[in-house]
């Protein structure tokens, strides 16, 4: 490849501050339209709430050492390149499957939201068949090719904030502390602010992976590295004001929620916010505003995550993972078509179940998976390569990277701790394949690791391509 070519190829560098806060809240503002309500059926409201604090203090100090790696490594592979860069090509690996289980199944879990959704709003649409009618309208969106661009992305982030706004204005008139703070059927045995928690510890426990859904895939916007016009200052502006607009979010969403309702009622819903306000204003005008706006939210982090799930399975196809069809590009819409179809099936077979909980463990586990490979990336790669270009350095870093791998830890032991095996519900399609059986997402995401290192061993492997021959690798290909 000519250096001319080298050229044309590198990302305009046009992003600022506001378009990373806008990609990094539009990517997740989804989890406070849907999943986390999960989390009042494990620990209740209070419960919830104890077990954000470890999460926000992961991802704050978290997302400060991905933004470094992602400043100073700017590959297609992300947190697979980092990666194999410092440890080599079966850590890489870990990382992209990693990366793959997180972005493969929060798609079916916001396209179970947006059929729940719809059919809150429009009662005589099944929610299951407009959860697939959906995801194949994305998908087919995404293979037309992709012309959003990062304003489209900030009004869209924007219209959904405003949903939100919508909804705590109605909320704060209606709350009150005595429901949030609903007294247990039976003495748990605990004082202070656990004797509110079902379970006590294990319920906090039991309800970090629904935290970390609050703030899943924020990572996503480190891959903007190379768009932002000065990454070294515009990173930090762009994650901290979007972990604060997060933050902020997440603590309005889930204490005014169970101030105004029985939070046992929209414990195991899809759609929390509006099933909250109808039982307090009916089925009115209000809830089906905040339904609708809602909609929005939801679509944005679904068509996000696709392009991240397709994209992942494009880089690790060039980089010789995984097959090479995978890699495929159409020539006429510049998409990777081969890797939108897989990513399409996968995310139908996942949806299909009706497990919206079962999908989001599922990409919790990858997500834990994927942080924990990159902090160690990050100390490797301070101690191996301390002159490594670094446009963006986190100051005390190891310190920092420090914290963050304890409460990385703390919210696996949590996962693995309360692992439990949900059955599937009767009216889903998976129901009347399979039967009566039940889904255990620890034992899933090891199959799954499994299976990828058996393919890897067996295949994967061998068409490795050297780290350094990467960018060229779309020219080897078509050849």
């Amino acid at each position: 490849m000519t250096d001319k070519a080298h050229e044309t190829d590198q990302l305009a560098r046009t992003l600022k501050p506001i378009h990373l806060w806008a990609l990094a809240v539009g990517l997740v503002i989804s989890g406070n339209y849907f999943g986390w309500s999960y989390g009042y059926g494990t620990g209740g409201p209070v419960g919830l709430l104890i077990a954000c604090i470890p999460v926000v203090i992961f991802y704050g100090t978290f997302i400060f050492c991905y933004s470094e790696m992602a400043t100073a490594i700017p590959h297609a592979g992300g947190p697979s390149a980092y990666a194999r860069r410092a440890m080599g090509p079966v850590a890489g690996y870990f990382a992209g499957i990693s990366c793959l289980i997180e972005f493969l199944f929060a798609p079916p879990a916001i396209a179970l939201a947006v059929g729940g959704y719809i059919h809150n709003l429009v009662p005589i649409v099944p929610a299951i068949p407009a959860t697939i009618v959906v995801f194949i309208l994305f998908v087919f969106i995404n293979f037309l090719g992709m012309h959003t661009s990062a304003v489209f992305e900030l009004i869209v982030t924007v219209v959904a904030l405003v949903g939100l706004c919508t909804f705590w204005a109605a909320a704060a008139p209606h709350f009150t502390l005595a429901s949030f703070l609903q007294p247990l059927a039976e003495n748990n045995g605990f004082s202070g602010f656990l004797q509110y928690v079902p379970g006590g510890w294990t319920g906090v426990m039991a309800s970090v992976p629904f935290a970390i859904w609050l703030y899943l895939a924020l990572e996503g916007g480190a891959m903007a590295a190379e768009e932002m016009i000065n990454p070294q200052k515009d990173i930090p502006k762009g994650f901290l004001t979007g972990m604060l607009t997060l933050f902020v979010m997440m603590c309005f969403t889930i204490i005014l929620t169970a101030g105004i309702v029985d939070y046992t009622t929209i414990s195991a819903v899809d759609f929390p916010l509006p099933a909250a306000l109808e039982a307090v204003y009916g089925k009115g005008i209000l809830t089906i505003l905040v339904n609708f706006l809602g909609l929005f939210g939801l679509i944005a982090s679904l068509n996000g995550i696709i392009v991240g799930s397709s994209r992942q399975l494009y880089a690790m196809a060039r980089t010789g993972y995984l097959p090479k069809v995978l890699a495929t590009v159409n020539h006429k819409r510049h998409t990777p078509t081969a890797a939108l179809i897989t990513a399409g099936v996968i995310g139908i077979l996942a949806a299909t179940t009706g497990l919206t909980s079962v999908v989001i463990i599922l990409s919790v586990y990858g997500s834990v998976g994927l942080y924990f490979v990159s902090l160690i990336s990050f100390f490797i790669l301070r101690a191996k390569e301390p002159n490594l270009k670094r446009p963006f350095k986190v100051p005390a870093g190891n310190l920092v990277a420090g914290i963050s791998m304890i409460m990385c830890v703390f919210c696996l032991v949590s996962l693995i701790v309360t692992n439990v095996a949900l059955p599937l519900p009767e009216a889903s399609i998976a129901y009347m394949v399979l039967g009566a059986i039940s889904i255990n997402p620890l034992t899933a995401t090891i199959v799954i690791y499994v299976l990828s290192y058996v393919w890897y061993f067996l295949a994967g492997r061998k068409n490795l391509r050297s780290f350094e021959d990467e960018f060229d690798v779309l020219t080897d290909l078509d050849a």
